[in-house]
């Protein structure tokens, strides 16, 4: 398998490199300085320069209250890009592997999301995704799209990072308790891709949306009670539960972020990870980078 990689300096794009690397596997990772986003040509000439049997696209705009002012940017990087990634896919007969959110419901309370459930996204951010959803699977390239949620890891900005940094300078914090989901690690989420793009060079590859997100279901407040009790300090800040009209943002979030994984279990074997000790390793990551 020769893959080709978009996003390399992002959270999953970084795992992307680091478990292929692991793996043995043969690939090319672009960032930013390799690729403008922005510029559709471009992305086009980099799937159809290179020699690769699989594009995996881990790159996205995903300031999301930041999207509310900057709705071009983020519709250019979130659609227009793995369109353009997409049809050059399509050209070459070859599979493209996507990376979307949970933003592109609307989070309304109720069971966990299944692939086929009606979306509706909140945000300039999820809308901007849900568009390159739909570009996507219009491109005539076999696609699959991986929607996941609460991305976390040892770069990048996330929520893991913020709570460590702001717990070590609070006594107390407040955190929104009203909105739930599967916080995931980036490390599970490029070891999912990498087996569906396995799955695919041996032929055995299903295409369209699936789910893929870490148990047990959460909330931002218990999750971030949970860092604080992960991160092993003697000093643990106490968490304050808010509902999310006491924590106005310039983006709405879903408030129901929970996602059914049944049918990628179904189609590549591919069981929902515990968060819990994914979180453990990050936080271990974190202190060595310190260190």
């Amino acid at each position: 398998m020769r893959a080709l990689i978009f996003g390399s300096n992002g959270q999953v794009g970084r795992e992307l490199v680091r478990t292929g690397g692991a793996r043995g596997l043969h690939f090319t990772a672009l960032g930013r300085a390799e690729v403008d986003l922005f510029q559709t040509d471009a992305v086009s000439d980099a799937v159809l320069s290179r020699d690769c049997d699989i594009v995996i696209n881990a790159a996205a705009y995903t300031a999301v209250d930041q999207a509310e002012d900057e709705r071009e940017a983020a519709f250019a990087v979130n659609a227009a890009a793995p369109a353009a990634m997409a049809a050059a896919c399509a050209a070459k007969s070859i599979p493209f592997l996507h990376l979307s959110t949970d933003y592109v419901f609307t989070g309304l309370p109720g069971p966990a999301k299944v692939e086929s459930d009606p979306v509706g996204p909140v945000s300039v951010y999820g809308e901007s995704k849900l568009a390159g959803e739909k570009a996507v699977l219009a491109s005539g390239a076999d696609t699959v799209i991986l929607r996941t949620a609460w991305v976390f890891s040892a770069h990048g900005s996330n929520f893991v990072k913020t709570m460590l940094r702001v717990g070590r300078a609070r006594d107390e914090l407040r955190v929104v308790c009203d909105q739930h989901g599967g916080p995931t690690a980036a490390r599970d989420i490029a070891n999912a891709l990498w087996t569906v793009a396995d799955a695919w060079k041996r032929g055995v590859g299903t295409a369209g949306i699936f789910h893929f997100s870490a148990v047990p279901s959460t909330t931002w407040s218990d999750f971030a009670i949970e860092i604080f009790r992960t991160s092993g300090w003697d000093r643990l800040p106490v968490v304050h539960p808010i509902t999310s009209d006491q924590w106005p943002t310039k983006a709405r979030r879903p408030e129901h972020s929970v996602l059914d994984c049944s049918a990628i279990r179904a189609a590549y074997g591919i069981e929902q990870p515990d968060w819990r000790p994914a979180l453990v390793d990050v936080i271990d990551e974190l202190r060595e980078l310190v260190e």
